[in-house]
């Protein structure tokens, strides 16, 4: 575990830990929906003769918010390192809230896809902006369970998702069901509230008295923060970026990306596709949709586990066995089983998929040094989109061919086990010997 101002030395209140939980779990739920209602919409818009859209178009429109998430995840992640991680959050919740009623009114296809695409902005910059402040207010140990338990809320919006079309499908259609994922914006004053500033990003602008007034507003003891130095003619974000490229975090970075990569095409490919392949595979939409229940449900709970496991043995050992799992009860979805069956296979592709993925973000987050948090964390994130947008995309082009629906489960189980590989193939993480915060951060100046 490294050394850095970030509840290294701090005893920070549980009240606090809990308030920035919550705050990050409730914008991450909201996500979560907007993630997966397309997913829970798709045999609806299929079916909706007024677009009547191919697959291959099916696929682009859930191509739409992913790319808007890679560009989200890319800037947010970063200006939160530079204008602050509470703004940031807060600023994408509004946006990617707001579009969606647009995209519920939306008169056609393109303008449906834009709505999305911008919303997608907001959505890409939550994850790496509530992964830093996750990491920064909890203590050592409960890091992983912590971000855990705060990216459930991702998997439960899938859940709320599916629920919300199984009660408004038959009777407001699919553009009430999306018009639901605009009512967090009301949320809005709620987490403003109960979200602190970061004091990582205060001490990094030098701000010393503002971080120590806010810790001490929070009851954090012992904090005594040492602003880094910047070199000269050097922009701190460039340096970050030298960091993560340099010699010594080159290897991690590139792996880490690979498998995030792997897990983005998991988690959206089986998140927009999984009701309507399991149509093709002959079960009715109610059935269908019920996969996609607990696909989410199963990755909710595996994520408190998977964080728990993490903790206590390792974030690389538990990754690599539960994308493995994961890959093996994606693949075990192509033979005839009972409804009870597939249920469980599914539970464990959820696992596999969504859960491993949250604890790989968290690993990525704790992996870097404080200063390098929020854009090491964006940067991988981004990079994993376009696994993200290629797997809505892969889904609709099977569809299209006409392909046996099997081959999805080989596809996806397939991109599982590229996933273990990388993850296997990650360094240990860096230690820094010195106890100090200002140790670490020359440390990471003089890269």
């Amino acid at each position: 575990m490294q050394n850095s101002p970030a509840s290294a030395d701090w005893k920070i209140p549980k009240r606090t830990t809990t308030m920035v939980l919550f705050a990050c779990w409730l914008a991450i739920l909201a996500e979560g929906y907007d993630v997966g209602v397309l997913g829970a919409v798709l045999p609806a818009l299929a079916d909706y003769k007024e677009w009547s859209l191919s697959p291959m178009e099916l696929g682009g429109l859930g191509a739409y918010a992913l790319v808007g998430m890679l560009f989200g995840a890319l800037f947010i992640g970063t200006l939160s390192d530079i204008i602050g991680r509470k703004r940031m959050l807060l600023l994408a919740m509004l946006v990617f809230t707001i579009t969606q009623a647009g995209a519920a009114l939306a008169p056609t296809p393109e303008m449906f896809g834009l709505f999305r695409l911008i919303g997608g902005l907001g959505m890409g910059g939550i994850i790496p902006v509530a992964a830093a402040l996750t990491i920064e207010y909890s203590p050592p140990k409960k890091r992983s369970l912590n971000y855990g338990i705060m990216y459930s809320g991702y998997s439960l919006g899938i859940v709320a998702a599916a629920l919300v079309a199984m009660s408004l499908l038959p009777t407001l259609g699919w553009r009430g069901v999306i018009a639901v994922g605009a009512l967090p914006v009301v949320l809005l004053p709620l987490v403003a509230w109960m979200l602190p500033e970061s004091l990582e990003y205060l001490v990094s602008k030098g701000r010393i008295s503002e971080a120590k007034a806010l810790a001490a507003r929070q009851g954090i003891c012992n904090y005594e923060p040492v602003a880094p130095p910047v070199p000269a003619g050097k922009a701190p974000w460039r340096q970050v970026m030298a960091s993560m490229f340099s010699g010594t975090y080159l290897r991690s970075t590139i792996f880490f990306w690979i498998s995030l990569f792997c897990g983005m095409v998991l988690v959206y490919g089986l998140n927009t596709w999984l009701p309507q392949i399991m149509r093709s595979a002959g079960y009715n939409l109610g059935s269908s949709l019920t996969f996609l229940l607990v696909f989410s449900l199963a990755s909710a709970a595996g994520g408190l586990a998977l964080g728990f496991l993490a903790d206590k043995y390792g974030q690389k050992t538990i990754l690599v066995i539960f994308y493995l799992l994961g890959a093996g009860g994606i693949l075990l979805l192509m033979f005839p089983n009972t409804m009870l069956v597939n249920l469980f296979f599914v539970a464990f592709a959820g696992i596999g998929s969504i859960s491993t993925s949250l604890v790989l973000t968290g690993y990525i987050a704790d992996y870097y040094p404080a200063a390098q948090r929020g854009t090491a964390t964006g940067w991988a994130l981004s990079f994993a989109r376009i696994g993200a947008i290629s797997g809505p995309i892969i889904g609709g082009w099977i569809a299209a061919t006409g392909i046996s629906f099997e081959f999805n489960f080989v596809f996806f189980a397939v991109v599982g086990v590229i996933a273990a590989i990388s993850v296997a193939l990650i360094p240990p993480q860096i230690t820094v010997s010195a106890p100090q915060p200002v140790d670490s951060q020359r440390a990471l100046a003089s890269e």
